[in-house]
């Protein structure tokens, strides 16, 4: 069942583009910032919030414009060695940082990425600075094609990603791996005292985190076409943050539902009223009063109950 509604989920998603053609850069950077608050939601799981993911959302981003401006051109190339630079970034960021817990984690990560915005915002011969670095449109596979006909491929190519890189993802959250992480939030002890490395769970744990973040920062720079220092703003990571326990942490779905829901909101309420923050606003504390895990946790309790 949960198969089947992903599904016609997924096809609806790639039909509205179809419908109303404006929607479809709206639903690329819900998708982005899906992959980044997905990357969230996996640390979630074990209790430690990050207010920092999106120094990682930009470091992919500035990766495949330095790529590109080595002359590294090619869409598949780009994309898998700017994950691999969020990646390890995460994993040098990481293997300090997954020491600590609580307050302490998101404080250090916030810290880290706002010397990451800092430095991306002052070095105006490295970066571009405030100005930042534009991202050209790439070839695929040899083939080169103009903006419109790129921007489709991106989306079609990234709902595809939705669905390859989260069967990956809810494999590894239901891996022993995946278990571990739970149990770090309910009982650290329990775990060191079984011989399981504490500290190594939760780095590949960050590891991953990082990637996911990396996965949407690309999205995010091929969809906008220029990368800026703002990707790394503090309210970046705090949006996704949002985004992630708005969509619910109980399932990868959740992160693409939130993502979805508060992409499509911000655009029908600046259409309305200039006050756009004050209808989005309203719409938050509605869905956290009355669900308060999350949309994924409301279908979650729906099909409890019908059993």
């Amino acid at each position: 069942m949960r198969t089947i509604l992903a599904a016609a989920g997924i096809l609806a998603i790639a039909a509205l583009p179809l419908v109303a053609p404006w929607l479809q850069f709206v639903l690329t950077l819900a998708v982005a910032k899906g992959f980044a608050a997905l990357g969230v939601a996996v640390l979630l799981r074990a209790g430690l919030i990050s207010i920092g993911h999106a120094m990682f959302f930009a470091a992919s981003a500035y990766a495949i414009a330095f790529l590109a401006r080595f002359g590294i051109n090619d869409f598949a190339v780009l994309l898998i060695f700017s994950v691999l630079a969020a990646a390890a970034v995460g994993a040098i960021v990481g293997s300090f940082l997954v020491r600590y817990r609580a307050i302490f984690f998101a404080m250090l990560n916030l810290a880290v990425s706002m010397v990451f915005y800092a430095l991306c915002a002052k070095l105006y011969g490295v970066t571009g600075g405030t100005d930042g670095m534009p991202v050209p449109i790439p070839t695929l596979f040899g083939i080169s094609l103009g903006e419109v006909a790129f921007k489709q491929v991106l989306f079609y190519v990234s709902l595809m990603l939705i669905v390859i890189v989260g069967a990956a993802v809810h494999r590894y959250l239901d891996s022993p791996l995946g278990h571990a992480l739970s149990a770090v939030h309910t009982n650290e002890i329990r775990l060191e005292y079984l011989g399981i490395p504490v500290w190594a769970v939760l780095l590949i744990a960050y590891v991953i985190s990082a990637a996911l973040a990396g996965l949407g920062g690309a999205i995010a720079g091929f969809a906008i076409g220029r990368v800026v220092p703002d990707f790394a703003f503090w309210t970046a990571s705090g949006h996704l943050v949002l985004v992630a326990v708005l969509g619910g942490i109980g399932g990868v779905p959740g992160a693409f539902i939130g993502a979805f829901f508060l992409e499509l909101l911000h655009s029908a309420a600046v259409t309305v009223t200039d006050a756009w923050n004050l209808v989005v606003g309203a719409a938050l504390i509605i869905v956290i009063m009355f669900l308060p895990r999350g949309f994924y946790g409301f279908f979650e309790r729906e099909k409890g109950t019908a059993l």
